[in-house]
């Protein structure tokens, strides 16, 4: 069932967020889990061939042997929570609030402000995923999901995040007089980004220096990185006014 957020950002622009379905994400950490097997597969493989070519070691040396095979345990056990855990935070929190599967179901993880999500979430909220991976395989999350109204899982209401879609290409639509435009996406930009650059840059005379250059700097923040470098190097005014 199709789900929509409102957000209203401290800009006063009201967003509105299509929030991702249960079906969705479960095929998203479906896709994400396929490519954890093959890292751990190919990381344990490596592994057993370096074993295999290890020379014998002599059987006096059995006391030895047992601290390795304990230090090789845990080295596989670390391994495994850091590939299946520290996958969903490194990339939620690096890439834009997608993993590889996320990105291939066009949906990401934002905060519940309509702000990009931060390591500190990111990394909540997937420490809430152990519990609901070991209690029945996320059956907890999905009912969660199911009875929220925003569509969120435990983790989500840990770490105050949303999982949405991302937002349409489409160009702007017709609107009535006196409503708010709509904005399509740019090269760059999605179509809600650029209506908040647009409202910031038609607004920006009203504020006050101190809130106009706190305010020009959180939205530059939150496209920069996305940007080739030649526009990089504008201040964080200039940027806004070239996007």
């Amino acid at each position: 069932m199709d789900r929509n957020v409102d957000v209203r950002t401290p800009e006063s622009v009201e967003l509105t967020y299509h929030l991702a379905g249960l079906g969705s994400r479960f095929l998203a950490v479906v896709i994400d889990q396929a490519i954890q097997i093959a890292i751990l597969v190919a990381i344990f493989a490596g592994l057993a061939l370096i074993g295999a070519h290890a020379p014998p070691r002599p059987r006096h040396e059995a006391a030895g042997d047992k601290l390795v095979q304990a230090i090789a345990i845990a080295i596989i056990v670390v391994t495994t929570f850091a590939i299946f855990f520290g996958y969903f935070i490194l990339f939620e929190a690096f890439w834009n609030g997608q993993t590889p599967g996320k990105k291939l179901l066009g949906i990401r993880v934002v905060r519940d402000g309509g702000f990009p999500i931060d390591l500190g979430a990111a990394t909540v909220r997937n420490l809430v995923r152990v519990g609901e991976l070991i209690l029945g395989y996320y059956a907890i999350a999905a009912v969660s999901t199911i009875l929220s109204d925003e569509n969120k899982r435990l983790g989500d209401y840990a770490a105050g995040t949303l999982v949405v879609r991302d937002a349409s290409l489409d160009l702007p639509v017709e609107r009535a007089a006196g409503a708010e435009p709509v904005y399509g996406a740019t090269r760059y930009l999605s179509g809600e980004e650029r209506a908040l650059i647009v409202r910031f840059l038609e607004r920006r005379d009203a504020l006050s220096p101190e809130r106009r250059t706190a305010l020009a700097t959180q939205i530059a923040a939150r496209v920069r990185d996305r940007l080739p470098p030649e526009m990089q190097t504008y201040d964080d005014e200039g940027l806004l006014e070239r996007l």
